[in-house]
């Protein structure tokens, strides 16, 4: 006996989708997780070797900027450098022999707040003469 043809025939979805959910199911279960962190790509920084440190630079430089007084009575920028007063010609060529040994020393800079500004840019202009880029300005 033949079967008549309907006249709308319809496919059932429901087993279709059910077996589509078991799938993604299975393969959210049974994936294995990578660690994220194993794969960035970054360098981290090689312990230095204990007697690779040299004695006659230190970690940092510190130079100060204070205001003090000429003759006149005007304000004049004084700059320190290991906690005495030099002169622009003695401060270059301290950092000159700073930047033949390591040009990354980081050199940090403190001004007093009243401080002329010219004194601070004849430090920048000392630094970046010798190429040394790693300066901080902090004021006091």
């Amino acid at each position: 006996m033949a079967r008549k043809p309907q006249e709308n025939p319809q496919l059932d979805m429901t087993p279709m989708i059910d077996v589509v959910f078991e799938l993604i199911i299975f393969f959210v279960v049974t994936i294995k997780q990578e660690d994220i962190f194993s794969k960035l790509n970054c360098n981290r920084p090689a312990p230095a070797p204990p007697n690779a440190k040299n004695d006659d630079v230190k970690d940092d430089i510190t130079v100060n900027i204070e205001i003090g007084r000429r003759y006149d009575g005007s304000p004049q920028g004084v700059i320190l450098y290991n906690k005495r007063e030099v002169r622009r010609s003695e401060l270059d060529t301290a950092l000159k022999e700073i930047a033949k040994v390591k040009k990354t020393t980081p050199i940090i800079v403190k001004c007093a707040e009243d401080s002329p500004h010219k004194a601070l840019v004849d430090v920048l202009d000392i630094c970046y003469h010798n190429e040394l880029f790693s300066v901080s300005v902090f004021t006091m």
